[in-house]
This record gives C-alpha cells, structure tokens and sequence, in this order.
C-alpha cells in the first residue's frame, strides 16, 4: 500500500517538460507562456549545464510555477527539488532511490517514477512512495533514446496501483486519444510543445484530448 497521502486534485492532463535550454532568460520566455494554458505539471529537465546554471534555471521556473500556480518537478536530482522549494521529483531508474527521495522531501511532495514497460516495477516504486509512475515510451521520440516500449494496456494494468498514471515518449494530440482512454492521467510532452511552430496552441491541442477547451 502507498504510505504517501493521494494527490489533491486527481491531477489530469498536460505535464510538461523544459528542453535543454542554457540561457535562462529564454528558457523562461518559452516557458511563461505556456505556464497560463492550463498545464497541470512542469518538469525542469536540463542534462547539458553546470551545477550553478541548473540551481539558477530552477530557481527562476519555481517562482514561475509558483505564480502560475503550476507544480514544479525536478528531475533527477532531490538536493536541486529540496534547495528550490520545488513541489517534488522524478527519478529514472538510475537516479536514486525512491524511499530515500520521500524522505527527503516529506509526504507531501510530489515523487514520480520512470516505470519504463514494467508493471513490476510501477508496483515497487508505489510500495517505496511514488506519488505517480510514468511509462513509455509509447511512440518513437526525439528527445531521448529508448529501447523498450510500453502499450496502453500497461496504463489499463496500472489502474490498480491507485496513483496517477503519466504517459511518456513520441505522444502528439493526434496518438494520444487511445492512451487516454486507457487510463493516461499526464501525458508528458517535451518536443511536441516546446518544438511547435506554435507551442501555446501545440499545448492547448494536448488540453482539449482530455477533453478540455
């Protein structure tokens, strides 16, 4: 059984991801916008910078987030989440332990898991205090290389766990129908936005598969 307290709210739509953007002025400027057409998360995902540049990028989105009213998620790095004020984490399965990030964090932060293609593993990190478990990737994607690939049936799987269910990898308003209608309560996007002629109307096509305006 999950120790953590459910989410408020049953979270449900767009969660997006930041690209690997090393000015931040820019990195805000891209992101701002988008904060006001309803996304439900923001991931702050940044694998090229230094230290110094992530701690800053991250700080300025947190207070982004903060007057959007929008959850800020770090990735991979529970020290930057905690020196932030961020709402939380996620952690692939090289990127430390999950139990140790609620610790560290506190039963109200959002900890997130990368559950790939194993309902296993969904099934352990919910046991160790994942607030979501995310899957994928579902289609080929740009942003980063995968090897294992997830179906919508391993969303419908997951029902059990009692947690939110995030859909990851090569998803676009157009594919994105059958895995929510298998259970998907995120769909993470970071190129179908981010890399759109237009990524506020990109993320309000992804808001209106849920069903939304």
């Amino acid at each position: 059984m999950n120790p953590v307290p459910p989410l408020i709210g049953a979270p449900r739509g767009l969660y997006l991801i930041t690209p690997d953007e090393p000015d931040t002025d820019r990195l805000l400027a891209r992101v701002r916008p988008l904060l006001a057409t309803g996304v439900t998360w923001l991931q702050y995902r940044q694998k090229t910078a230094d230290d110094a540049l992530r701690h800053a990028q991250a700080a300025a989105l947190q207070a982004a987030c903060t007057g959007a009213g929008v959850p800020l998620i770090i990735n991979d790095d529970v020290a930057l989440a905690r020196a932030v004020g961020a709402a939380g984490v996620h952690l692939g399965e090289d990127d430390g332990d999950i139990a140790a990030a609620r610790a560290a964090l506190g039963p109200q932060a959002i900890v997130g898991a990368s559950c790939y293609d194993e309902l296993a593993r969904a099934q352990q990190a919910v046991a160790s205090g994942a607030s979501y478990v995310a899957f994928g990737a579902f289609f080929p994607t740009q942003s980063k290389q995968t090897t294992r690939r997830a179906t919508p049936g391993l969303l419908a799987q997951a029902a059990s766990l009692g947690v939110p269910r995030v859909a990851i990898g090569g998803i676009t308003p157009d594919n994105m129908g059958p895995l929510v209608a298998a259970g998907a309560d995120l769909i993470a996007v970071i190129g179908g936005v981010f890399e759109a002629a237009d990524p506020v109307a990109a993320a309000q096509s992804y808001r209106k598969g849920f069903g939304g305006t």
